[in-house]
């Protein structure tokens, strides 16, 4: 991966496995993109309203990866999933 250690927790790891094929390589691809630069333009990241830590970025127009750093250094995949994902945080 890139400039940022990546750690998936065992939710995302849940969540990925009942996502398609094509949906699972297109969240790699954007995870590498994110390991790389968390605030490239087409990932559109950005923090989740009244959460001090979690981000969100954008797989395709509806898929989410729930995301946050940890120690300033690493960046932790938290959740994964169709839009609505965003509702449970």
């Amino acid at each position: 991966m890139g400039k940022h250690p990546i750690v998936f927790t065992n939710k995302f790891k849940r969540k990925f496995k009942n996502l398609s094929q094509i949906d699972q390589q297109r969240v790699l691809d954007t995870i590498t993109a994110l390991s790389e630069d968390p605030f490239y333009p087409s990932l559109r990241c950005k923090k989740l309203k009244g959460k001090i830590k979690d981000f969100e970025c954008r797989v395709n127009s509806d898929i989410r990866i729930i995301w946050r750093y940890k120690d300033g250094t690493f960046i932790v995949i938290v959740d994964v999933g169709h839009h609505d994902v965003l509702n449970k945080y």
